[in-house]
């Protein structure tokens, strides 16, 4: 290690290299990051939040956007239909069943339609309204009609449909309206017209508002016997029919049943009803219903059916009636619920996390679907939530967009910042296991490596600080790489020393086999680096490495404001001083005979010596890596005959050593020993250990 002379001369250079450069370099990328932190969740989120609300409101205004809010709205009216009716409101259908048993085929005499209405009248039905157009004079004759006309005559209150049909002439293409025979009106009867508004999915919502629809013309029919009804009749343009229910919601009969003799249906069975007479076919909206009176309903979906025009004029008087027509709310009522559902939803999820935001983002959704739901069920209004729900997807996945890149810019500015103290490992370490980011260690088996430069201290008297700088930085990057290749973590800098281990924060089964390959790899290194430094006139300089296997305790250690991640404990000062003690056999590279076993025949070792460092009792085997097997061969038997005593045997061997390696410090220093011992025995409790000094 370096004295403290060393430490004196190199001050100028370690306070250029931390106070100078690291630290203001680090404050400055730690304050950008806090204030980055500090503002990008309020004022992103903000952002954000803004942007999403525009768009979701200007999807509202989009046709193909609406269509998908009337979806919606489909659902919630078939969902909130109860399914039946409320009214006395009963359905005459001209059905297959009643084709097939009066054996008649459309259109029927005017006669059926007569007894069917003087029956109906006669069993107390309060009206009757006929969803058949009678425009044309009867095949039969005048005869037949007129049967029909005296049996409205008789009747409290008959409505006849009228239509609009298009027609092509030579000179003109126009829609025409047709209205019943006059004879027919002249005898009492009602007018409306029956057509209904489609929307562009050709689905059935809207309630028909002009002034003589079918349904108002029944409705007003029916207030003049029962003034005390109060129905909605001032219906604007786009509202909604408030659908009891699908198909045979309703009451319903077919028609030869109530002509039939004797007929099935209980006397009083019509008394006080309202009956709609009508066509009553079945058809799937894949058959070709152009020419029956059939309709797309909300309930299309669910029971894959078509409406027919009775039922669905059934539906519309019911909704006259019970005034349950649906209003949509004003598009500035749903730019507030967007604005208040992005609130909400930027104020919940500013600090996102995935499960506890997407419940968030549910309970929110949650709301507003409850407040569709009591908007159209108590009050009748039909609140567009698509575009709600959507926004609240959106914010939800856009914020944990944000968060995810701003996790990731987080994890960049650590990384960038820490790599300047500790090892990318660490720094990901770090960051996957943030609760340790505090005060306090765990014991791990690591492999400990400490290097020094050897005679630095001339080097640093002889140059500037500034280029003594220079020198300890390219010497730091090049053997900091090597570590780093090798999977090391390199804890710190100590003047001119580097302290790296192996076995943490990861885990590390070949820690021993990659220290000591780093250790060779640096020395290497260190050969290139010493070849550059004559080619550009610097002085060489020579690394010494200690490497040595065990326990020790790695974590955060210093103060409660400052601390380093490092590794402390007696085996971790072993291998400190094992490369001190480099000095001493003259050789590059110490290894413990600890990380020998455990590096195994990976690496081939010759053996140094038997070593008892300072303030230990226990001997430790050391070694250095060679490649040279007849070397490390005389080492291993010269040791062998040394430690038992026999001097000429193991001088034998260390002589011819020399011959091939003359100038082999290890040998040289064991003729040294065996000649002392010679004068002076070491006694038979000796074991070859020398205690270190330092």
């Amino acid at each position: 290690m370096v004295s403290w002379s060393f430490r004196i001369i190199l001050r100028p250079v370690l306070r250029c290299l931390e106070d100078a450069e690291i630290n203001s370099f680090i404050d400055m990328k730690l304050t950008n990051l806090r204030a980055l932190v500090v503002r990008l969740p309020v004022t992103a989120t903000v952002l954000i939040a803004a942007c999403w609300w525009i768009v979701a409101t200007l999807m509202t205004l989009a046709p193909a956007w609406q269509q998908l809010e009337l979806k919606l709205l489909d659902k919630l009216i078939v969902t909130s239909a109860p399914n039946k009716t409320n009214l006395p409101i009963t359905i005459v259908g001209i059905d297959a069943e009643s084709i097939a048993k009066l054996g008649l085929q459309l259109p029927w005499p005017r006669d059926l339609y007569a007894e069917l209405l003087e029956k109906l009248t006669a069993d107390g039905a309060i009206l009757v309204a006929f969803d058949v157009l009678f425009a044309e004079p009867s095949a039969l004759g005048q005869k037949d009609d007129q049967s029909f006309a005296q049996a409205i005559r008789k009747a409290s209150g008959v409505v006849l449909v009228a239509d609009r049909i298009y027609r092509e002439t030579a000179t003109t293409s126009q829609f025409q309206r047709v209205d019943p025979l006059p004879m027919f009106l002249e005898a009492g009867a009602e007018i409306g017209l029956g057509l209904v508004p489609l929307d562009p999915d050709l689905v059935a919502r809207q309630v028909p508002v002009s002034s003589d629809s079918f349904w108002r013309s029944v409705v007003l029919r029916l207030m003049r016997d029962h003034p005390e009804l109060t129905p909605n009749l001032a219906l604007e343009p786009g509202q909604y029919i408030r659908y009891v229910g699908g198909n045979r919601t309703f009451q319903y009969v077919s028609f030869h049943e109530v002509i039939d003799a004797p007929s099935p249906i209980p006397q009083g069975f019509f008394k006080d009803q309202m009956v709609l007479v009508g066509f009553a076919g079945k058809a799937s909206a894949t058959a070709q219903s152009a020419q029956a009176d059939l309709f797309h309903t909300p309930f299309l979906a669910g029971t894959g059916g078509l409406m027919p025009g009775v039922e669905l004029h059934a539906n519309l008087i019911e909704t006259s009636l019970n005034r349950t027509a649906i209003a949509a709310v004003p598009q500035g009522v749903v730019a507030l619920l967007l604005a208040l559902a992005a609130i909400a939803c930027a104020r919940a999820m500013r600090n996102w996390r995935p499960i506890q935001s997407a419940l968030w983002s549910t309970f929110i959704a949650a709301a507003v679907g409850a407040l569709a739901w009591e908007s159209m069920t108590r009050w009748n209004l039909w609140l567009p939530s698509a575009s709600v729900l959507t926004l609240i997807a959106m914010l939800y996945i856009s914020l944990g967009g944000r968060s995810y890149l701003l996790e990731q810019a987080r994890r960049a500015e650590i990384t960038r910042a820490f790599s300047l103290y500790v090892t990318p490992q660490v720094v990901a370490h770090m960051i996957a296991h943030p609760e340790q980011m505090k005060l306090g260690g765990e014991r791990r088996n690591i492999t400990t490596l400490f290097t020094d430069l050897a005679g630095f201290t001339s080097v640093s008297e002889a140059y500037s600080p500034e280029k003594v700088a220079q020198l300890l930085n390219r010497h730091f990057t090049a053997m900091t790489d090597i570590v780093l290749e090798h999977h090391g973590t390199v804890v710190t800098f100590i003047g001119d020393a580097i302290m790296a281990f192996w076995g943490a924060p990861l885990d590390d089964e070949a820690q021993a086999h990659r220290c000591v390959a780093a250790a060779i790899a640096m020395q290497r290194g260190m050969q290139a680096m010493r070849s550059d430094f004559a080619k550009e006139g610097l002085p060489p300089i020579h690394m010494r490495v200690g490497i040595h296997s065990g326990s020790a305790v790695v974590g955060n250690l210093g103060s409660a404001k400052r601390f380093d991640y490092t590794a402390i404990g007696d085996d971790v000062n072993l291998a400190a001083r094992l490369e001190g003690a480099n000095k001493r056999y003259g050789t590059e590279i110490l290894v413990s005979g600890q990380t020998v076993e455990r590096v195994g025949a990976a690496i081939r070792f010759r053996p140094i010596d038997r070593v008892i460092v300072k303030g230990k009792s226990v001997a430790v085997e050391v070694f250095t890596p060679c490649d040279d097997a007849q070397l490390i061969d005389w080492t291993t038997q010269a040791m062998a005959l040394f430690r038992t005593q026999q001097w000429d045997a193991a001088s034998a061997i260390l002589e011819e050593l020399l011959l091939v390696h003359p100038d082999d410090t290890v040998a040289a220093l064991y003729m040294q020993r065996i000649a002392m011992y010679r004068k002076t025995p070491p006694g038979e409790k000796w074991d070859a250990s020398v205690e270190l000094e330092k």
